[in-house]
């Protein structure tokens, strides 16, 4: 008898883990249509040089977004998944910090404009496009966030569908009633992202009084500031190829590889919820990935689920190279030359979120930064001998392949080797804007 109730405990743990995946993939799955169709009317409604500028100053903005609130975040998501009566306490502190972090943001961002898009586009546009990450779809972010924290996943489900729906018709008006500049685009793209983080705010974000507690969130700015750090890194190396593709390259050679590494990153939708629910088994039950067989089955299962999307991508605009539009059919035959690409890319992105759910966010950090290194150093040499566009597409394979190498023997490594030491006091978060962000 008392067997049948473990297993019939065991059961309901599962249905309720299943569940909870399946109203995150629901967002996923909801979110992957409208993102098809804002892709899709964005893409072929700038020229390809245009839309590969959009994309590298979109990458910038996200990379400077991970420094707004100097991330807060980290604990305002910990306390609205174990302390809820405190989300209010900590949304004041998360406010303060952004607004303290808005001059180095705007720093960070002259920085950028004038190392790579001077010359290229207009600093109006640039400053729309990256405003529009950092003060608007950051702060529905951080709306799904909380909400995620509290348990309420389909109300996060459902602020990303609006918002991703928001973006999708304001790219549809955009190409019907332009003008079809990447200025134009760039007020579009504000002007949309504002209006859906207005709706994740307004309708879904928790209602408390706000109290500001200094006392509270001075213990917590070395954590947040390691988050931070560590975020900052992740993006940059993650998104550091678009820049040094647009640098090397020029924007048209951009533009291709943006179409690419856009329709690539469609595959990691259900992986990056997949992710989430590791990260909190994790912090529920630290001992969950001490077995190898359970480790390698994970990596098999993200590297094939990763696999299937790129193939049938490839195969679907190998058919109908068209059906996504005139531009994108230019990219259309190079999908299929990165099969390879979205598991590596995707595993690399998982593993870290492995340490996230650990607490271990310096060493994240570090291994962050090793991976960036050697991807910056590989992906120099590759767009360096001049191969035309099908010989540097089949060479990222390979690329990311030693990505994946440097990233699965460094995590793996600093997964297990403190876990004898010491216990894992405050297991850190996993940040889900690479399940959000475009």
């Amino acid at each position: 008898m008392r067997r049948i109730e473990v297993w019939r405990g065991r059961l309901k743990a599962n249905v309720n883990v299943v569940t909870d995946y399946a109203t995150l993939v629901s967002g996923s799955v909801g979110r992957l249509v409208l993102s098809l169709a804002y892709f899709v009317s964005v893409a072929n409604g700038l020229t390809v040089s245009d839309f590969g500028l959009f994309a590298t100053a979109s990458a910038t903005g996200v990379v400077l977004s991970r420094i707004a609130a100097f991330g807060f975040i980290s604990p305002l998501y910990r306390v609205a998944t174990v302390r809820q009566r405190l989300v209010g306490t900590y949304t004041a502190g998360f406010l303060i910090a952004l607004v303290l972090s808005l001059p180095v943001v705007a720093l960070a961002a002259a920085g950028f404009y004038a190392a790579f898009f001077a010359g290229e586009m207009s600093i109006a546009a640039f400053a729309a496009i990256v405003a529009a990450e950092i003060l608007c779809w950051r702060m529905l972010e951080v709306a799904v966030i909380v909400n995620n924290g509290l348990g309420r996943f389909g109300r996060g489900a459902m602020m990303v569908i609006v918002g991703s729906a928001i973006r999708a018709v304001a790219a549809v008006v955009f190409v019907y009633a332009g003008p079809h500049s990447l200025l134009g685009w760039g007020l579009y793209y504000l002007a949309a992202n504002a209006l859906a983080a207005a709706f994740a705010i307004i309708v879904y974000y928790p209602r408390q009084r706000l109290r500001i507690r200094p006392d509270l969130y001075l213990g917590r700015w070395r954590d947040s500031l390691s988050v931070a750090g560590a975020e900052i890194i992740f993006y940059l190396q993650s998104e550091l190829d678009k820049l040094l593709v647009l640098s090397i390259g020029g924007p048209a050679t951009a533009g291709i590889y943006a179409i690419l590494m856009r329709l690539v990153d469609l595959t990691a939708l259900p992986v990056r919820s997949f992710n989430m629910m590791v990260v909190q088994k994790l912090m529920r039950t630290p001992q969950w990935l001490a077995s190898w067989r359970i480790r390698w089955g994970l990596e098999i299962g993200v590297a094939l689920v990763s696999v299937a999307g790129m193939a049938f991508l490839g195969g679907f605009l190998h058919l109908f190279p068209t059906a996504l539009g005139r531009n994108v059919a230019n990219a259309a035959p190079l999908v299929l030359i990165a099969l390879l690409v979205p598991a590596f890319r995707n595993l690399v992105e998982y593993e870290g979120e492995l340490l996230y759910a650990q607490g271990k966010t310096t060493l994240r950090a570090l291994i962050l930064a090793l991976v960036g290194t050697v991807k910056a150093g590989l992906l120099i040499t590759l767009l360096g001998q001049g191969y035309p566009p099908e010989r540097w597409i089949m060479g990222l394979n390979g690329l990311f392949l030693v990505l994946w190498l440097v990233s699965a023997s460094a995590v793996y490594t600093a997964f297990d080797w403190p876990a004898g030491r010491r216990l894992v006091r405050r297991p850190a978060i996993l940040t889900p804007a690479r399940q959000l962000g475009e």
